[in-house]
């Protein structure tokens, strides 16, 4: 009987489990969460944030479409929040992984938000009590929140949070609260959580301006940087969808967009195109001149590339129906006027003369770059990067000859995000029912209809901007997605 047991026992050691972490919580990972969801995985979503969003919560629309962001987010946000098979882990960080492919052990640090989350009703009673301002990041420090908040009104899960460095311990949240949430004693908490995969969809931050000190950023109050541009724009910033200028609360009129700051750039390290700048100035010109019609938007370019579905037409039509200027050159320096703040931007024009043009606001439309905290969570995991952070160094240590079924994602999704979002779409077309290494199986869930050959096939991932098949091994160089079984 005892033999039969350890028997039993052996045999479940070596059945993968049946369980998924999704490792950001941004678009993309709420996408995958919910795909997996909807497949019958349990799906363990976890983000440092205390909140799930990411970047697309801090947008006022998207391009082409000029979308608003929040109403094609939120249906995901609260259908991630409701659904049975996912749990959502936030302000919590990898501290590790042991085992392999299959059955992964990872060790989750829980950290303290002094409130029971259980308990609390999302009503906002403690915030309208404290007494402290604290710098708002969710608005890229353009306003303050009180040390006691949630990040933004339509934040999943709704719970608020205790900004413990900013708290002073008055205990009035404490006092007024009538569920009784407030819990001052809360401490970090280690939890060891088992599961067949792991997705990393860790998403990005945008480049330090304050390391092109040329264009004044962080010294001109006036010169801000495309995510703050964004926030003024937005219904839910800091001057309620009102364009103003910080320095003076005055309404811009002359608006100078300087592009790949922090891109295409060797000097900062940052060689790559980060493939959305253009078209997120080109939006941001064009809302700020549907906010005020007296707008003129000035765009100074390298190049424009408008690559992906409809962006072409967008870019035009910016230029005919909006009036958008675009001059191709790089500004080589910002200065400000003393008196009244404006500021004075030094380039070549297009026949190489030397122009000193003046504008009331510029935008610094930054790059992307991998967060701090991602690079350390891949090194807590043993995942080699390369020189930008992006792509493993050495093949994946996930391999298909080693389980049963695996699930595979690009490491640090740099998509845009209609492309992240038809990629992932994409992934959860794409199935793979058997699986040798001379010859694989391809075609749609529950309907094998082709027998191809590596190099058929590499051709056909090309297509599909899939995963990659090299010498018997996948290796998700690309974006998306993918399900692979092995041959029973």
């Amino acid at each position: 009987m005892a033999e039969s047991m350890n028997n039993t026992d052996a045999k479940n050691l070596k059945q993968p489990v049946g369980a998924v972490m999704v490792v950001g919580g941004g678009i993309g990972g709420m996408q995958a969460s919910l795909d997996l969801a909807e497949s019958g995985f349990y799906v363990y979503l976890v983000d440092t944030s205390p909140t799930i969003g990411g970047v697309m919560a801090q947008l006022d629309k998207t391009f082409p479409t000029n979308d608003c962001a929040m109403c094609i987010m939120s249906p995901k946000l609260v259908e991630s929040g409701r659904h049975l098979n996912i749990r959502i882990i936030t302000n919590s960080e990898i501290e590790g992984v042991e085992g392999g492919p299959g059955r992964f052990g990872v060790t989750l640090i829980r950290k303290p938000r002094y409130i029971h989350p259980d308990r609390c009703t999302g009503c906002g009673e403690c915030a309208k009590h404290c007494p402290v301002s604290a710098i708002d990041t969710y608005n890229e420090g353009l306003s303050k929140r009180a040390a006691i908040y949630i990040k933004y009104p339509q934040a999943i899960p709704k719970v608020f949070l205790i900004d413990r460095d900013q708290c002073i311990g008055c205990g009035l949240c404490e006092r007024v609260c009538l569920a009784k949430a407030v819990n001052y004693i809360d401490n970090q908490v280690r939890e060891k959580i088992e599961v067949g995969s792991i997705i990393l969809s860790p998403g990005y931050e945008v480049f330090d301006a304050r390391l092109r000190p040329e264009f004044g950023y962080g010294v001109y109050p006036n010169v801000v940087t495309s995510i703050e541009f964004e926030r003024l724009l937005s219904a839910t910033g800091p001057h309620r969808g009102h364009l103003l200028r910080p320095s003076d609360g005055t309404i811009p009129e002359r608006v100078a967009f300087i592009q790949c700051v922090g891109s295409r750039d060797v000097t900062c390290g940052n060689e790559y195109c980060s493939s959305i700048c253009c078209m997120y100035a080109t939006k941001e010109a064009i809302i700020a001149k549907e906010h005020v019609h007296f707008v003129k938007p000035t765009i100074f370019y390298m190049d424009v590339r408008a690559h992906g579905k409809g962006f072409d037409a967008y870019y035009e039509r910016a230029k005919a129906e909006h009036g958008l200027r675009y001059i191709k050159c790089m500004v080589s320096k910002v200065r400000e006027k003393y008196k009244t703040k404006n500021l004075l931007l030094t380039y070549l024009d297009e026949e190489g003369k030397a122009v000193e043009e003046e504008f009331e606001m510029v935008v610094l439309s930054v790059g992307m770059v991998p967060s701090r905290e991602t690079v350390e969570m891949a090194k807590r995991m043993g995942i080699e990067l390369d020189a930008y952070a992006v792509d493993l160094e050495k093949e994946p240590f996930i391999r298909p000859e080693h389980y049963d079924v695996i699930i595979c994602f690009r490491y640090l999704q740099r998509s845009l995000i209609p492309d992240m979002k038809k990629g992932l779409k994409a992934g959860g077309v794409v199935v793979y029912e058997t699986y040798t290494i001379d010859q694989i199986q391809f075609g749609k869930p529950k309907n094998p209809d082709f027998l191809l050959k590596p190099n058929e096939l590499l051709n056909m991932f090309r297509d599909f901007h899939c995963i990659k098949y090299h010498e018997g091994v996948f290796e998700d160089k690309k974006a998306t997605a993918g399900i692979i079984s092995k041959k029973p």
